[in-house]
């Protein structure tokens, strides 16, 4: 029993010290997908104009917070970027009954430099790719890399790339490789590129090479704060979808 005691304090100072303005938010604590900080941070931020008290975001992997809240940290609302590990918190019992909502969705891109070509078919894209490193999110966890290996494996080009991988541990820090030049491609969400200025899109994936993506939300059995419920309803609402679309996603659907 204690062995997982320094883990489980290590799991709540994390979910406490998130960002700089955590220290003064007293809202809901929400654990967010990385490729939703943009606009997770305008939603805060008009939810707390209307007078309530502004939500504390934290942002990493889905794969990371997912654990997370698996371990028990004291967070309130759970924001996947896939199905998959929001099925996991629903088998494990952390997630309070009837409360999944589908939030909004996205498509995958590959993201290039500016002097990067456009890589319309399987042939242009292994002759700029292959032998030259490819970011993208870890494969095996982080749902952008799944969709990604889903795709290029429907392209019939996986085994040509999977040696090239430059794999990351969430989207924003694959499509940080393309910024930096420390890659010359990416595969990143359409909404990731959109919020780079640094990267122009290279070529999109048409969206049966993949899973849906999905961004599905519910409370967690550990959710505390009054808001939190308020929160996650307000997140479906007409004004928060425009805002979503404000940020290039698309709209959720009547699913969970």
């Amino acid at each position: 029993m204690m062995r997982g005691l320094p883990a489980f304090f290590a799991v709540l100072l994390a979910a406490l010290l998130v960002s700089p303005t955590s220290a003064r938010a007293e809202g809901p604590l929400v654990l967010a997908a990385a490729s939703l900080q943009d606009v997770m941070v305008a939603l805060a931020d008009d939810w707390a104009a209307r007078g309530c008290e502004r939500p504390v975001l934290s942002f990493a992997g889905t794969q990371a917070i997912a654990r997370q809240a698996a371990a028990g940290a004291p967070a309130d609302i759970f924001i996947s970027a896939d199905r998959q590990w929001m099925d996991y918190l629903q088998k494990g019992d952390h997630l309070q009954a009837d409360s999944r909502h589908i939030l909004a969705r996205n498509r995958l891109v590959i993201v290039a430099g500016e002097d990067g070509a456009w890589l319309g078919d399987p042939a242009a894209f292994l002759n700029a790719v292959e032998g030259r490193p490819l970011a993208v999110a870890d494969t095996e966890s982080v749902p952008a890399g799944r969709y990604a290996k889903a795709a290029l494996t429907k392209m019939g080009v996986w085994n040509r790339v999977e040696g090239d991988l430059a794999r990351t541990e969430n989207v924003r820090a694959a499509l940080a490789l393309v910024e930096r030049g420390a890659a010359p491609y990416g595969i990143v969400y359409q909404t990731d590129a959109r919020a780079s200025k640094a990267v122009r899109i290279a070529g999109r994936f048409a969206p049966r090479a993949h899973a849906p993506i999905v961004y599905p939300a519910a409370l967690l059995k550990t959710a505390s704060h009054e808001d939190a419920a308020p929160f996650l309803d307000f997140l479906t609402s007409p004004r928060a979808q425009a805002i979503f679309r404000r940020y290039g996603f698309a709209p959720a659907a009547n699913d969970r």
